[in-house]
């Protein structure tokens, strides 16, 4: 079984409104899209997992004309389920993984400027095929490719992009090395956030992981 990870950048094409105003909003953070699908009416439904102003979250969805149900629970984290009507362009991406023997792997992290990292996985013709497809006015970059092992892949999965980066940088720099060779504050200014930031992000991805293998 085989993987390949590969960014999607809409920024040069026809994509989802609603998720163009939250990506651009610095007030609200899109950290991953846990579930979306495609409906047999045309229609499609989202997870987002957000973090920031909330309340400014719900605002912006509940702009959007494509927009037909939402919801936004949670405080400074949390989740958005969004009913909308998808434009040709996104209709056209989440009907190529229904219409191909792929698994899209979730969640899908959001990166920067409003693109996606995708994980697709299957044998190396249909994941080509799915890439070779994806519409034209999308801008894609291969981030990797190789034997899918799950495991390890599901474990780093239940983190969001931000503890990802967070994770990173404490394993680089010798945060959980023994004498610990990194603080708080050396991966706060590695990563440019607040080093109480750093220390709530590192008890989560503990939490997760642990959970994780636990379960």
């Amino acid at each position: 079984m085989r993987y390949a990870t590969v960014v999607i950048d809409p920024s040069g094409g026809d994509f989802q409104p609603t998720d163009r105003a939250l990506a651009l909003d610095s007030a609200v953070s899109r950290e991953s899209i846990q579930q979306v699908n495609l409906l047999s009416d045309g229609t499609a439904v989202s997870l987002y997992a957000v973090r920031g102003n909330l309340a400014r979250a719900e605002a912006i969805i509940a702009e959007r004309e494509a927009v037909i149900d939402y919801d936004v629970s949670g405080d400074h984290e949390g989740l958005s389920y969004i009913h909308f009507r998808p434009t040709p362009t996104v209709e056209r991406l989440l009907a190529l993984v229904q219409d191909n023997e792929v698994v899209l792997q979730t969640p899908i992290d959001c990166v920067d400027g409003g693109g996606f990292r995708v994980t697709l996985v299957g044998d190396d013709a249909t994941i080509g095929n799915v890439v070779d497809s994806i519409p034209d006015p999308l801008s894609v970059s291969l981030e990797g490719i190789g034997e899918y092992h799950p495991d390890s892949e599901q474990l780093f999965s239940v983190l969001t992009e931000r503890q990802q980066e967070i994770l990173d940088a404490a394993v680089e720099m010798g945060y959980y090395e023994v004498p610990r060779q990194a603080t708080h504050e050396d991966i706060a200014a590695e990563v440019g956030v607040a080093a109480g930031t750093v220390g709530e992000h590192l008890r989560k991805v503990e939490g997760k992981v642990l959970s994780s293998l636990v379960g």
